[in-house]
């Protein structure tokens, strides 16, 4: 009987989907040293399961300009997963749509630093609204996600 439970057990471990055994994804952030929304949206990032390398730069626009953010989506820091760009306070909820559907794109981006974005909460209940963008691999870029205010 122990080597039938044995045997089922070993089955059930192989027949686990990959990613019950799969390291937690790992995200490149660049920023700049002395920004504190930064260091809150990499906090966002980890507490909803991403693993953080974050890196600390004089100037964050060569990033944007190696991983195709255009300038017109800038905002604070730049992430990269997964060969995907990560621009701004992008909710993590958003990163893990994008790599579950894996669109033909250079990234996500919140432009600007909108309030109530993660990262950028402040006290009380104020959200601004604001988008993500997701950025076509051709450049151009659409609403990815629209986020109302509150």
């Amino acid at each position: 009987m122990q080597r039938r439970t044995l045997l089922q057990g070993a089955l059930a471990a192989l027949l686990m989907p990959a990613a019950a055994h799969a390291a937690p994804t790992v995200i490149k952030v660049y920023k700049t040293p002395s920004c504190g929304c930064c260091h809150e949206w990499v906090a966002h990032l980890e507490q909803n399961g991403f693993t953080v390398k974050a890196t600390d730069v004089p100037d964050t626009s060569p990033y944007r300009a190696k991983y195709g953010v255009p300038k017109e989506l800038a905002s604070c820091h730049t992430g990269v997963v997964a060969g995907y760009a990560l621009e701004g306070h992008v909710p993590a909820e958003q990163v893990k749509r994008l790599l579950a559907e894996r669109p033909k794109a250079k990234g996500l981006a919140v432009p600007g630093m909108p309030v109530g974005s993660p990262g950028m909460e402040v006290e009380g209940n104020r959200k601004d609204a604001f988008d993500v963008v997701l950025i076509k691999a051709n450049g151009k870029h659409q609403v990815y996600r629209h986020y109302d205010a509150s």
